[in-house]
C-alpha cells in the first residue's frame, strides 16, 4: 500500500527497512524533517538516535558506529556537508561504510534554503583530502528515493567505503506517494575489520595515520583499485527516448524531472529531443555518453547550478560532439516550458546554420 510521504521521511523509513540502525545528525534546512522522522522512527526500530552538537561530531559518530560494525548514516545540506567533509575522507581511508545524505541548497557560503544542484563537484570530487572517491547515487522522485537507499547501504556495505544520496531541497520536502513493499533489510556482509573486542583472536587497528612513505602508497593504490572496480561494475544511468534523437539532455535529479517534461512538449514541436539521467553520479556514466554520440551530435547539459556536471559530460565526449548548457542556479527552479523554450531556440538556430 502506498503512503504520501515527503522525500525526507521517505528516505528515513527506507533506511530503517534496510537495516539502518544508527543516525547521527544535526539541524539544517531544507532536510530536517529526515533528522525530525529519525528521532521518532528510529528508538521505535531499536535503534539509535542522536542529535550531535555539531555536524563534524555527527560524522565522527558515523565514523565510531561504523567501526563497531552498526549500519549507520547521516544527513545534511550544502553547509553542514563541507563541515563533514574531514570525518568522509576518514571513513574513505579507512573503508568504513556509511551513508551521507545531503539534501542540497543553493549556496556557495551559507547561501539559502532553496533548491540547488551546486554540490555536484563537492560530491564527485571527493571534497575532503587525499586520494578517494564516495560513490554519489541522484534518485528523481520520492519513490525512488526510498528505493535507491538500501542500494546506497549495499554498496556501502560490500566495498567498504561511504556513499552519498545527493538530492535537493524539493526532492526531501516535495510529498509524493510511496511504495516500501519492495524495499528489505539488506543482507550482512563479513565484517572481519570491526572493533568489538579481541577475546579469542588476534588484536584489529583500524587507522589512516600512515607515517611510512611506502605503506601509505600502497594503501592508496588499494583503494585506487577499489575505485576502479566500482567504475566498471556500478554505472547507473536511465535513458528517455534517445533511440532516434538528433538531440540529448543530460539532467540528473530533480532536474531530470523538468527536462523530461520539457522533452515530452519537444516532441509536440516533432523537435526528436531524448535524455539522459546519470544516476550514478560517481561513477559517471562516460561510457553510454560515449556509445549516444556515434548518432548524436548536439548534447544539452541542464543543472540547477553554473554548470558543473558538464565538465563530465564534455570529459565523456571526449572532443566528440558539441555541448550546450542551461542552468539556473541560487534555488531557482526552472520549468519544461522554459527549458523547452531554451532547447527549441538552440535547436532551430543550429538547423538555420545548417541550411
Amino acid at each position: 500500500m502506498k503512503r504520501l510521504m515527503s522525500g525526507n521521511a521517505a528516505l528515513g523509513e527506507a533506511a530503517i527497512l534496510s537495516g539502518c540502525n544508527c543516525y547521527f545528525g544535526y539541524p539544517i534546512t531544507p532536510q530536517n524533517e529526515l533528522t525530525e522522522y529519525m528521532a521518532k522512527r528510529m528508538p521505535e526500530s531499536g535503534g539509535i538516535f542522536i542529535q550531535s552538537e555539531s555536524e563534524i561530531a555527527a560524522i565522527n559518530m558515523v565514523l565510531g558506529a561504523s567501526v563497531a560494525g552498526a549500519r549507520p548514516m547521516t544527513s545534511s545540506s550544502s553547509p553542514g556537508i563541507s563541515l563533514k567533509q574531514e570525518g568522509i575522507s576518514y571513513l574513505a581511508a579507512d573503508e568504513l561504510p556509511a551513508v551521507i545524505v545531503n539534501m542540497v541548497r543553493g549556496g556557495p557560503g551559507m547561501g539559502n534554503i532553496s533548491p540547488a544542484q551546486s554540490d555536484y563537484l563537492q560530491a564527485t570530487r571527493g571534497g575532503g583530502h587525499g586520494d578517494y572517491r564516495t560513490i554519489v547515487l541522484a534518485p528523481s522522485s520520492v519513490q525512488e528515493l526510498a528505493d535507491i537507499v538500501p542500494v546506497a547501504f549495499e554498496l556501502a556495505d560490500s566495498y567498504r567505503n561511504p556513499v552519498i544520496i545527493l538530492g535537493d531541497g524539493m526532492l526531501g520536502q516535495m510529498m509524493e506517494p510511496v511504495d516500501f513493499s519492495g524495499i528489505k533489510k539488506i543482507k550482512d556482509y563479513p565484517k572481519d575489520y570491526i572493533l568489538t573486542g579481541a577475546e579469542n583472536r588476534p588484536s584489529r587497528m583500524v587507522r589512516s595515520l600512515l607515517f611510512d612513505t611506502k605503506e601509505e602508497e600502497e594503501h592508496n593504490w588499494k583503494l585506487y583499485r577499489k575505485f576502479q572496480r566500482i567504475e566498471n561494475n556500478e554505472v547507473r544511468c536511465e535513458t528517455f527516448l534517445t533511440d532516434d534523437a538528433e538531440i540529448v539532455v543530460v539532467a540528473y535529479g530533480i532536474a531530470a524531472r523538468i527536462a523530461k517534461g520539457a522533452i515530452k512538449r519537444l516532441r509536440q514541436e516533432n523537435i526528436k529531443a531524448g535524455l539522459l539521467r546519470p544516476i550514478t553520479l560517481w561513477p559517471f556514466p562516460s561510457k553510454k555518453i560515449l556509445e549516444l554520440a556515434k548518432h548524436i551530435n548536439d548534447f544539452f547539459v541542464f543543472e540547477m547550478s553554473t554548470g558543473q556536471m558538464i565538465e563530465d559530460v564534455r570529459l565523456a565526449l571526449a572532443g566528440k560532439g558539441h555541448v550546450n548548457f542551461y542552468g539556473r542556479p541560487g534555488g531557482v527552479i526552472p520549468t519544461p516550458i522554459e527549458l523547452a523554450r531554451i532547447v527549441s531556440r538552440h535547436y532551430y538556430q543550429t538547423q538555420k546554420v545548417k541550411r
